[in-house]
């Protein structure tokens, strides 16, 4: 069985490491600048990549052959632990579609705004979660509002 790829915020660290040290946006430079749109995007794309290949290496893994543990128990954890690949795996496939409307709003130069205010994301937001598409504020309230519509 493939081991299962690190949670979606190591996936990310990966991407921030290939980018190397050259380049980190700052607070002290204009918000949505050159720099941090090809930043942003270039972050973007290898997070993508990551996932992908992570996707191919777990399918690689399926197509090498079925589940042969002959003890019943041993056989139940590994399908049990396949499940939970499976699971991760159509999570990081939601996750590509993320990144790629991310992509779109930095081709239409959205990307680093709110989709309900309009106001700036600010870098701090973007760098811990690049496919964010409200303010904390915005997002804070949009949860609430759903937790009130369930609770009803």
């Amino acid at each position: 069985m493939a081991a299962s790829e690190p949670q979606t915020s190591d996936t990310l660290e990966k991407a921030k490491r290939v980018l190397g040290p050259d380049y980190v946006p700052s607070e002290d430079e204009p918000y949505m600048n050159a720099s941090q749109l090809d930043y942003f995007k270039t972050l973007l794309k290898e997070w993508k990549r990551s996932i992908q290949d992570a996707a191919g290496a777990t399918l690689q893994s399926l197509q090498d052959g079925p589940i042969r543990d002959p003890d019943p128990n041993d056989r139940a954890s590994s399908e049990s632990d396949w499940g939970l690949e499976l699971r991760t795996r159509d999570r990081q496939r939601k996750l590509i579609g993320k990144i790629d409307a991310a992509l779109r709003r930095l081709d239409a130069g959205d990307y680093g705004y709110c989709d309900k205010t309009g106001e700036p994301i600010g870098l701090r937001r973007l760098m811990a979660r690049p496919v964010a598409t409200m303010t904390v504020e915005a997002q804070e309230a949009h949860e609430r509002r759903e937790k009130i519509s369930r609770d009803d």
